[in-house]
């Protein structure tokens, strides 16, 4: 007995001891510089409007990405970055989703109208010193680049008299305005020429993507040449036109040049390739490619047999239609989204003979989303209504089921670009052309002595617009998509 009330006194005092220990933490902690934890920044929570921007993201991605099952359930009251958070909910293979704050201008730029020099570059960097230059691909007519004299071929090799570096070289495309310096090609590479510096300050215009209309002769044929810069239903008429003279022409052959064509709406690539395909097909008004959404929307437009979401057919609406079986394309690495929508679309019902470079590789479509069309009815979205996300929402395969080319398509005649010649798109000396002409004639053509690049060097990037990644798109345009989160819900 006396042992056992030993035993718990002994427990008693180290209970006390321990209570005291922890009494003291406690009161040491009290007194400690930092009595509370330091609030983690990146935890705080965000500004209204960025938590109400953030909630539009994340409904719309929820409900009509492509891959909305894949999208990471992150908290958005800690998302101080809307753009950075759209960011984070991509799928691993989605190259393509876009979100901007000024969304007007993103739309713009989808109908051709653009605050721009007028002008397309391919950026390139010499090996030996990593000098980056830009060569003029092709210059609008009644642009301030065509203004200033620049034509296809011309090297800039220094902006505001300065060198072009990789800090600063898209003030080509975005600067309002710049003064730039050409060099000259000649057999140890590229000199400056001091008596070409230009100035252009940039304009709003409305650029008409029916470029180039020709026809050529050559081996007994007549060969109608097209050079397409984008696919923009507005300009549907001027495509019309194009035809028709191809077709007051008699033709016996066209070419379409989509080497730098980005892609486009639905309803330019349906309304060109109507044009093009045989009669039969077109006035039957046959698939051109189906339509695979998520499945939520994939079931919901399939219940309601709602066609319009569900394929794209040639159209019977262009009077100029000359019901061709063959046709050449001329392509490279910007030839993308509705331009290999047409390609691949034709393929089932003509033959279609590339000529040129890989394509970029684009079999998904997207459209635009802005706040009105989930807070409809509602001045919530007011002070954030010139945002906008551009998500893919579906992937395109043409009527023999023919998707995912993730890697292009392979010319069926390889052929290299050549930028420094300085040959202008429509001769026939022109690298890709020569070869279509060729092919298509059997019959060779006599290549000019051209100047040529001797010292190497990469290509890394090419542009005409701040919004080319957006414009690598098939935009889907034959629903009315303002109204496709509201009509399925």
């Amino acid at each position: 007995m006396k042992d056992d009330m030993k035993v718990r006194r002994n427990i008693k005092k180290q209970l006390t001891k321990i209570v005291f220990l922890i009494f003291s933490i406690i009161i040491a902690t009290g007194c400690s510089e930092h009595p509370l934890p330091i609030p983690d920044p990146h935890k705080q929570k965000v500004p209204p409007l960025t938590r109400k921007v953030n909630a539009f993201i994340e409904s719309a991605m929820n409900d009509i990405y492509l891959w909305y099952k894949e999208v990471p359930n992150i908290d958005i009251r800690y998302e101080r970055d809307p753009k950075a958070y759209f960011n984070k909910l991509l799928y691993e293979e989605d190259k393509w989703s876009y979100i901007t704050d000024d969304i007007d201008a993103l739309e713009k730029s989808f109908e051709g109208v653009e605050t721009t020099y007028g002008y397309s570059l391919t950026f390139g960097r010499f090996k030996n010193t990593g000098d980056i230059f830009a060569i003029v691909e092709y210059v609008y007519p009644d642009t301030p680049a065509s203004e200033a004299g620049l034509e296809r071929g011309n090297i800039i090799v220094l902006m505001n008299n300065a060198d072009i570096s990789d800090e600063n070289y898209t003030d080509l495309l975005y600067a309002e305005s710049l003064n730039i310096t050409l060099g000259i090609l000649g057999e140890g590479g590229i000199s400056v020429d001091p008596n070409s510096t230009v100035s252009m300050t940039a304009r709003e215009m409305n650029l008409d993507p029916v470029f180039i209309t020709d026809v050529l002769e050559h081996g007994g044929h007549k060969i109608g040449y097209l050079f397409y810069a984008q696919y923009i239903e507005n300009f549907n008429p001027r495509l019309n036109e194009a035809f028709q003279y191809f077709k007051n022409e008699q033709i016996t052959d066209l070419v379409i040049d989509l080497r730098y064509n980005l892609g486009g709406g639905t309803a330019a690539a349906s309304y060109l390739c109507s044009l093009v395909a045989p009669l039969n097909v077109v006035n039957e008004e046959e698939t051109l490619v189906t339509l695979q959404w998520n499945d939520k929307y994939q079931q919901h437009w399939e219940s309601i047999n709602d066609t319009r979401n569900l394929k794209i057919t040639f159209t019977k609406n262009p009077t100029a239609k000359l019901g061709l079986n063959k046709l050449h394309i001329l392509t490279g690495a910007s030839t993308a989204s509705a331009s290999e929508l047409t390609i691949t679309g034709l393929r089932p019902y003509m033959e279609v003979i590339t000529v040129g470079e890989k394509t970029y590789g684009k079999y998904t479509g997207s459209i635009t989303l802005k706040p009105e069309y989930f807070y409809k009815d509602s001045a919530y979205y007011e002070d954030f209504d010139n945002w906008g996300i551009q998500p893919i929402v579906l992937k395109y395969a043409n009527s023999l089921g023919e998707t995912d080319f993730k890697n292009g398509f392979s010319p069926d005649i390889p052929v290299e670009d050549d930028l420094f010649s300085g040959i202008p798109l429509g001769n026939m000396q022109d690298p890709l052309l020569k070869a279509a002409v060729e092919d298509i004639t059997g019959t060779e053509i006599i290549a000019m002595k051209k100047a040529s690049m001797t010292i190497p060097y990469t290509i890394f990037d090419r542009g005409f617009s701040k919004f080319d990644a957006n414009k690598r798109e098939v935009l889907f345009e034959q629903a009315d998509t303002g109204n496709l989160v509201k009509e399925k819900k």
